[in-house]
């Protein structure tokens, strides 16, 4: 099964995860998420194999954050449901590999999931 990365090249710790599993001579399969985000269904997986809320996996500092999540008391599905429309509240890089997930930060953390 193809080790999956959700990346967006414009980011630091994105780039130094995908360099360090091609360093490793893994070519993951690359998503830039950005422009193809999961799908709310993939999402809700990536939570689950990663153990987290999506409140854990968003970047709060995104002004997408304070304008459609912060203090607006909304279930899991809806806030899945953002993730998915505002791609850029989920935090980056995350490789998959198998039913096993992690979040290159930093970047060594996705070693355990090899």
């Amino acid at each position: 099964m193809a080790i999956i990365i959700y990346h967006n090249p414009h980011c630091s710790k994105s780039r130094q995860t995908l360099a360090l599993l091609t360093e490793r001579g893994i070519e993951p399969a690359i998503i830039e998420y950005l422009n193809t985000p999961p799908s709310e269904v993939e999402l809700d997986q990536i939570l689950d194999m990663l153990g987290r809320e999506p409140e854990e996996l968003m970047r709060k500092g995104e002004a997408e954050f304070s304008e459609h999540i912060k203090d607006k008391g909304l279930s899991r599905e809806e806030q899945i449901a953002q993730m998915v429309k505002y791609p850029i509240l989920i935090e980056r890089p995350i490789v998959i590999n198998g039913d096993k997930a992690a979040v290159g930060r930093p970047p060594e953390s996705v070693l355990d999931i090899l």
